[in-house]
This record gives C-alpha cells, structure tokens and sequence, in this order.
C-alpha cells in the first residue's frame, strides 16, 4: 500500500467527516417523517429488533452549523 502524504489524510479525513455529517441529517430526518407521520421503527438492542412507538421517538437536536 502506497504511503499517504499529510495532505491526503487530511482530505481523506475531511470528506469523511462530511459523509458522517450527511448521514447524521439522514438519520434525523427520518426520525423527524417516522414520528409525524405516526410510524414506529425498528432499533437494535439487548441482541434483539425492538420497536418504538412514534410517541417515544428521540429527534437528536441538530448539529451546529461550521
């Protein structure tokens, strides 16, 4: 494997920071249209799917702007 230059970290590392980012919002967004639209989802715990109702959905607060 060819070795990174810093520059090539650091920019492998700043865009993976941007997909992070992205998926994050994914994420809350969905959160945001399964809790109004009165959908439960599915999450993994204790080794097992667990539902959770709408009504106990968590919406993570949104990041601050950079």
């Amino acid at each position: 494997m060819a070795k990174k230059s810093s520059s090539e970290v650091a920019h492998i590392l700043a865009e993976a920071e941007k997909v992070e980012a992205a998926v994050q919002a994914a994420v809350r967004d969905a959160l945001i249209q399964h809790k109004q639209a009165g959908n439960p989802i599915a999450v993994w715990e204790n080794n097992r799917v667990v539902w959770i109702e709408p009504e106990q959905i968590e919406i993570p607060e949104e990041p601050a702007a950079k």
